[in-house]
């Protein structure tokens, strides 16, 4: 939750030019409060940037006050959308139920979701870590599109905590959820406490394909650094 209209036209003009270093096979997708889309969409239209949003729901309509359906969000322009983050989960009682629904939903008007699991630090201190992540996959996953779909390892335990994550401990996880996978080839992200100054070792892991990025992504100079990873 930040960044106003003005904010994220003043973020883009500080980002944007650090893209003509930026190797062409990689994605950059930008999920925004919903009272940026609309904007975002108009002033990056042509560009090589995409657009995400950070949540939809299961239905096309209702009453579902506070919420955004999936027709709006294509109407314009956007392409994927984020499910199941961390802070949906821990603050707004989101559940793997809810996130499979999502899911769909999404798939079925033909956005990219972006799927988040991860592990509290109880969860991780209990050994919990593998069944968890299991568990929430496997949920999610009912009758999803694995070949419409970005999974993002999020260990909650190292997001904002000063709790670091190791970029060898973060491939071992996301490999352990490529190999619950029916299509291995599904981009796994990584997202903890992703910064300038680890993202060259986090990006050089087997199993990692990109990176969900949080506060780093609020700078445009850091989130630059983090977009032209060596």
């Amino acid at each position: 939750m930040f960044k106003t209209q003005a904010e994220s036209l003043e973020f883009l003009q500080g980002f944007m030019p650090s893209l003509e270093q930026t190797p062409e096979d990689r994605d950059i997708v930008l999920c925004v409060p919903f009272t940026d889309l609309n904007l975002l969409s108009k002033n990056l239209h042509g560009s090589r940037i995409q657009l995400g949003a950070q949540n939809v729901h299961w239905e096309d309509s209702g009453a579902y006050t506070g919420e955004i359906a999936g027709a709006m969000l294509v109407e314009i322009g956007i392409r994927y959308v984020i499910v199941g983050h961390s802070e949906r989960r821990q603050y707004f009682g989101e559940t793997d139920e809810t996130v499979n629904k999502r899911l769909l939903a999404a798939q079925q008007h033909n956005l990219t979701p972006i799927l988040c699991v991860g592990e509290t630090k109880q969860q991780r201190d209990a050994g919990e870590t593998e069944a968890l992540i299991a568990s929430q996959i496997s949920q999610a996953l009912v009758n999803v599109d694995q070949h419409n779909l970005v999974i993002a390892y999020e260990p909650i335990w190292a997001i904002g905590t000063g709790d670091t994550c190791e970029a060898k401990e973060a491939n071992r996880v996301i490999g352990l959820i490529r190999s619950q996978l029916t299509n291995p080839d599904v981009p796994i992200q990584y997202g903890g406490s992703v910064k300038p100054n680890n993202i060259d070792e986090i990006m050089a892991q087997a199993e990692i394909d990109g990176a969900l990025v949080g506060g780093a992504s609020l700078e445009p100079n850091d989130f630059a650094r983090i977009v032209n990873y060596k």
